[in-house]
């Protein structure tokens, strides 16, 4: 019996010992290289260790090598820039992949190469077959309009090539659409069809409507397309949706995004989505608000929030909704009247109290709450709204959000950082946006108050940084250059550059911003030990290259959780 125990004691020693000096070892390294790692306490390496989906090591290519086996896979950087994997901080992921299926007009330069797209549709569609498109700004256009209203084209051309097919073509805002006859007529759309309360049918002299319909009057003829889409096999428009999840992925890895935060999903989104995740089939990070009327959340958020779904592939915690619209569309809510439009004030989208209901809901179910605002007074009505519910409870950790708070009275500035309030925007609709903003509202209040980076984080806010897309190109570097240089990459026009970010502040507002303005910065958005491996590298290292070289800088490899989803070939 004593040589027995003597027997099992030398068994569980030399077990013990085996595992105490067994070498530990990374499934993958990165070596040689520039590395960002966002860490203020490790802020600069050369080298990365992963074990699987997990980070094992940051240091020097010396210590990470002596993590090396036969089996793991070995990266030479050669001197290339790495950083934490990009964070989309605010865009729209179905969206961006049904661009990516629809005719897309954010490269387009004027009216006619669009109706030149649409004539091109129009062969291959067959009769009554509607034709989608978005991403048409009138103010970017290089010619300028013989007749217009408030830049805005007549449908009569749009018409005249498609008199078959019904045409939406998406305003890049996303705040209005344009529609030609054969859409209008199934819209019922006449002279004598009045203004919903929110949206405004865009009529000439006469009263006829000329195509344009801004914020909530584009339900007048979506409600159309709507009809037409219940005469669709419904298992093709689903298989339609998957293919536009595909390429709006394919989309995001190749241009270095590793996580991506919809900025509104449906709940039968949000389930397919949860599916996606736990089925493995996702090769990026999806973080979603939930976008549904009050009536339609109350007593329906049981099974919120969704947190980590499928490895941290999916997490739903938010609640999104708006107050106004865009100001390119002129539907920005504002104090006083656009420059440019007298007398008037913008679009009040969603009414205050629905808006009170929803938060009330947020606070009531521990959901974030994320609201659109883009005009001063949507931003201050919305700050009140929050200000009543978060000083009740002023110890929670809350990290609201407005999402754009593109212009903004400086009296506000300072109530983001009293109430911990995320100033969600996106830095490339600065400069995508310059050649109109002063126009809208005129000098003063642009200088003061449009997109005022530097006065926010000044005050100490967070900033959250991304694209919106497919209201733009949804690459970060293109927004990462707008946020740190306030120019246009195009034409060189300055928008007012006191207020850009520095590099640092600009990669932050990329990656650990994003991620703390998802509660999500323990596991993301910097390398650190521990962490998720979601890494991108580059052939240019943003710290302190020059500004145009931004835009050069091409994406190397996209990794998300230690695998590599994307690779330059």
């Amino acid at each position: 019996m004593k040589n027995l125990k003597a027997s099992l004691i030398l068994l569980l020693f030399t077990i013990y010992s085996s595992s105490c000096t067994e070498k530990e070892s990374a499934s993958m390294i990165l070596v040689n290289g520039k590395i960002a790692t966002l860490d203020v306490n490790n802020p600069r390496a050369e080298a990365i260790a992963f074990q699987d989906d997990r980070i094992l090591l940051v240091g020097s290519t010396k210590e990470v090598e002596s993590l090396k086996n036969d089996q793991t896979k070995v990266i030479d950087l050669k001197g290339k820039f790495a950083m934490p994997g990009f964070i989309e901080g605010h865009g729209h992921f179905s969206g961006l992949g049904k661009s990516l299926i629809n005719l897309n007009f954010l490269k387009s330069k004027n009216w006619q190469e669009i109706v030149d797209m649409v004539a091109e549709a129009a062969k291959k569609a067959k009769p009554g077959e509607w034709i989608e498109g978005r991403g048409w700004h009138q103010e970017k256009w290089n010619e300028e309009l013989e007749r217009n209203i408030h830049g805005y084209p007549y449908h009569d051309d749009l018409s005249e090539v498609s008199p078959n097919n019904p045409v939406l073509l998406r305003h890049a805002s996303g705040h209005g659409v344009f529609a030609n006859k054969k859409a209008m007529e199934l819209g019922r759309i006449s002279a004598e069809t009045p203004n919903p309360i929110g949206g405004e049918i865009v009529r000439d002299g006469s009263g006829e409507a000329i195509g344009m319909f801004e914020e909530r009057a584009m339900s007048l003829v979506y409600a159309a397309f709507r009809e037409y889409e219940k005469t669709l096999s419904q298992d093709d428009l689903k298989k339609r949706w998957y293919k536009a999840i595909d390429l709006a992925q394919e989309e995001c890895l190749k241009k270095g995004i590793t996580s991506f935060q919809d900025a509104g999903s449906s709940y039968l989104e949000i389930e397919r989505y949860t599916h996606l995740a736990k089925e493995g089939k996702f090769d990026l990070r999806l973080w979603a608000m939930l976008r549904h009327s009050y009536e339609e959340m109350n007593e329906n958020l049981e099974q919120f929030p969704i947190i980590d779904a499928g490895n941290h592939f999916f997490t739903c915690r938010s609640i999104k909704t708006e107050v106004d619209g865009a100001l390119g569309s002129y539907g920005a809510w504002l104090l006083k009247s656009y420059n440019d439009k007298q007398h008037f004030v913008g679009q009040n989208t969603t009414t205050i109290e629905e808006v009170t209901n929803i938060a009330r809901l947020a606070a009531k179910n521990d959901l974030q709450l994320c609201v659109h605002a883009i005009g001063d007074r949507a931003n201050r009505e919305v700050i009140n709204i929050f200000e009543k519910n978060i000083k009740d409870n002023p110890s929670k950790d809350w990290r609201w959000r407005i999402e754009h708070a593109q212009h903004l009275h400086p009296e506000d500035i300072p109530r983001f950082k009293k109430w911990g309030i995320i100033a969600s925007m996106q830095g490339i609709h600065c400069t995508s946006d310059a050649p109109f903003v002063v126009d809208r509202l005129g000098e003063k209040r642009a200088r003061e108050g449009a997109y005022p980076w530097r006065s926010l984080l000044d005050a100490g806010v967070l900033i959250a940084n991304g694209t919106d897309a497919p209201v733009e190109d949804v690459d970060p570097l293109e927004s990462f250059y707008a946020s740190v240089t306030r120019k246009r990459a195009d034409t060189g026009i300055e928008f007012f550059t006191e207020q850009k970010m520095t590099r640092e502040e600009g990669l932050y507002s990329y990656t650990l911003g994003n991620a703390f303005a998802g509660f999500e910065e323990k596991n993301k958005g910097s390398l650190e030990k521990g962490k998720l491996a979601d890494v991108t590298v580059l052939t240019k290292d943003l710290r302190d290259c020059d500004d145009m070289e931004i835009l050069e800088a091409e994406v190397i490899y996209t990794i998300v959780g230690g695998e590599v989803k994307f690779e330059k070939l």
